[in-house]
């Protein structure tokens, strides 16, 4: 198994319960990782022969910019949705960050693991 991966995609977005968060807009992190062959891209060294990580980031930007979610957990799950849906991706591990969420701490979030991880 090989793994294509974007680390510390930051997007703008409306989320969080209370109200003073459904008005303004916070930063969000993403660390993904992507189980993916690269052994076609490889010999061809051709960008439509692998999973682009380019592509794959430009639709979560758009995605998350647009999302109003309460909770990171939802819109950690529809990220996921979306990669494995969209891009064919078996398996994928999404690292969700929401920095300054909790005084004191750099960073809080949800780590998750969708669909089946080769071997």
């Amino acid at each position: 198994m090989d793994i294509v991966f974007i680390h510390d995609l930051q997007i703008e977005t409306v989320i969080g319960i209370y109200d003073w968060e459904r008005k303004i807009r916070q930063k969000i992190s993403l660390d993904i990782e992507m189980a993916t062959d690269i052994s076609k891209a490889a010999k061809s060294d051709d960008i439509d022969d692998t999973l682009s990580y380019k592509s794959v980031a430009k639709r979560l930007i758009e995605f998350v910019e647009q999302s109003e979610y309460e909770l990171v957990e939802a819109l950690a799950e529809k990220i996921c949705s979306i990669v494995i849906d969209e891009f064919a991706v078996p398996w994928i591990k999404l690292t969700l960050h929401k920095p300054g969420a909790v005084r004191g701490s750099k960073s809080v979030g949800v780590i998750i693991e969708r669909g089946t991880r080769p071997a």
